[in-house]
């Protein structure tokens, strides 16, 4: 399925019975994980908008969802390696962050940022016009901007990828939650969009086959809008066939754990070894990934 057709429309209630119309969705549901984890007194991080975000139909993907989904022991971990990986790179000397498919996500308004730095989102008209609405008025912390892009079409990527990179020397680019949406050959086509001198890191989720498919029978009807489409058998050795260079693959499953948010039940798994982010076969593995040229 392209992406646009994937993510351009949205709801809550669909001929399916899904509560999820779309990817589009998924966004909201991982705002609501968002906003719990910032009522935590504990918490990994603090994001004040994500309720705005989420709105009640994010909730009610929540309490429609299967139990197994409704733990957002990964969604939060996830948030707080990728906010890491992103300051590590501003230390690095990062001079632009590039957000494709952005979502909701909310870190130009709560990460402590270069208040000159240029960050950028790439979502559809939609979500653009979405989120523009709910958070007028509020401040983001760096020159933030956001563009309408279909990330299929692969000419208008390009030209976008051109102005938008024509200032920069070391850039960042995240997409976050996107890559598993995306047919092999979209994120084959993504992968050499990217492959440009000046993006110096490409930080995004990834998933095992087998992790894959487990999620996608977990989710059930939940996910027949917005099926889980890429996987590989032998992880990120995928990207690197491609000209990629490793930087890190931090294990979601081990990172929960080391931040006290695996349900206590699945915590003894974690003394097993983990997978080989390079091959991890038939063993189900998510995690966090930071690529470099």
């Amino acid at each position: 399925m392209p992406y646009r057709t994937a993510v351009e429309t949205t709801g809550i209630m669909t001929g399916t019975g899904s509560m999820i119309a779309s990817v589009s969705d998924t966004a909201r549901w991982v705002a609501v994980h968002r906003a719990w984890e910032t009522e935590r007194p504990d918490a990994l991080f603090r994001d004040p908008l994500a309720s705005r975000l989420a709105g009640e139909p994010g909730r009610a993907i929540l309490r429609a969802a299967p139990a197994k989904l409704r733990r957002g022991w990964w969604i939060v971990s996830r948030t707080r390696l990728i906010d890491e990986l992103i300051a590590v790179a501003l230390a690095q000397g990062c001079d632009l962050v590039l957000n494709l498919a952005a979502g909701l996500d909310a870190r130009p308004y709560r990460m402590d940022l270069p208040p000159n730095l240029p960050w950028v989102e790439v979502d559809l008209p939609a979500m653009v016009e979405e989120k523009e609405q709910a958070l007028a008025g509020e401040r983001p912390r760096c020159e933030l901007r956001r563009c309408a892009v279909d990330l299929a079409d692969h000419a208008a990527l390009g030209e976008f990828l051109d102005r938008t990179l024509a200032t920069a020397e070391r850039a960042l680019v995240l997409t976050e939650g996107l890559l598993v949406y995306l047919e092999p050959a979209e994120v084959l086509a993504l992968s050499t969009a990217l492959s440009r001198p000046q993006i110096q890191w490409w930080v995004f989720d990834l998933m095992s086959e087998a992790c894959r498919r487990r999620v996608q029978r977990q989710g059930g009807e939940m996910l027949t809008n917005a099926p889980l489409r890429f996987g590989t058998d032998d992880g990120v050795a995928y990207f690197e066939r491609l000209g990629w260079k490793l930087h890190s693959a931090t294990s979601l499953f081990h990172a929960a754990e080391r931040f006290r948010r695996l349900p206590w039940f699945q915590r003894p798994l974690t003394y097993w070894p983990q997978p080989n982010p390079r091959n991890p076969g038939r063993v189900p593995w998510g995690g966090v990934v930071s690529l470099r040229h």
